[in-house]
């Protein structure tokens, strides 16, 4: 099997038969109403991370992270604020030390670009994670789905898919992997609690 990388995050390192191959590309959906951004963050504590935010502010996010109930790194943060985000992430991206992490978030504003410039960027950003031996995760909104996330899902390895819903009086969090190209896929939902940290949450499980 191919070496893998820990996700820093016991459940999925459990599930993906201890983690994620080097160079993967991982869309992680979420709606925008979630706490989607606490996996983010809990992915910082496993190596050196660099955190791209195309939409909130550095101070917000840093907050964000430091402010969060589980375990997390000290990531590099950086707006991407320009009107050329995909030349601005990949600069960005060149200066990624070997085996670190990145994590887009969100990768909305890079979908709505120019579709040729997209797919070049996308078969870039692979190149550079497969050199760098790290993992790519790009934090994906659901709702008004930019043109050009059909591209995303395609030339990713893994699709997480974070779904939450009301039952009864509670609020759930199940975790789908319906691609992953490194095999030993999950074929069942794994049920997360967002809360201190990600955790499988069992108070249904029947033993």
């Amino acid at each position: 099997m191919v070496d893998r990388l820990e996700t820093g995050i016991d459940v999925l390192d459990r599930k993906l038969d201890g983690g994620l191959p080097p160079g993967c590309l991982v869309a992680y959906t979420a709606a925008p109403a979630s706490q989607s951004e606490l996996l983010l963050y809990e992915l910082t504590a496993a190596r050196g991370t660099l955190y791209l935010s195309t939409e909130r502010s550095e101070e917000t996010v840093r907050h964000a992270v430091e402010s969060s109930p589980s375990d997390v790194g000290n990531p590099t943060i950086r707006h991407v604020s320009s009107d050329a985000p995909i030349e601005e992430t990949m600069q960005l991206i060149g200066a990624l030390p070997d085996g670190a992490n990145l994590i887009i978030d969100t990768m909305n504003i890079l979908e709505r670009t120019d579709t040729d410039e997209f797919i070049s960027f996308l078969d870039d950003l692979k190149t550079q994670m497969l050199d760098k031996n790290g993992i790519a995760v790009l934090h994906c909104l659901r709702g008004d789905a930019p043109a050009n996330r059909t591209r995303t899902y395609h030339a990713v390895d893994a699709v997480f898919d974070l779904q939450t819903a009301v039952s009864g009086a509670e609020l759930e969090n199940h975790l789908t992997i319906p691609k992953f190209r490194g095999g030993g896929q999950p074929t069942k939902a794994i049920k997360l609690e967002l809360v201190e940290e990600v955790a499988i949450d069992t108070s249904r499980d029947i033993a």
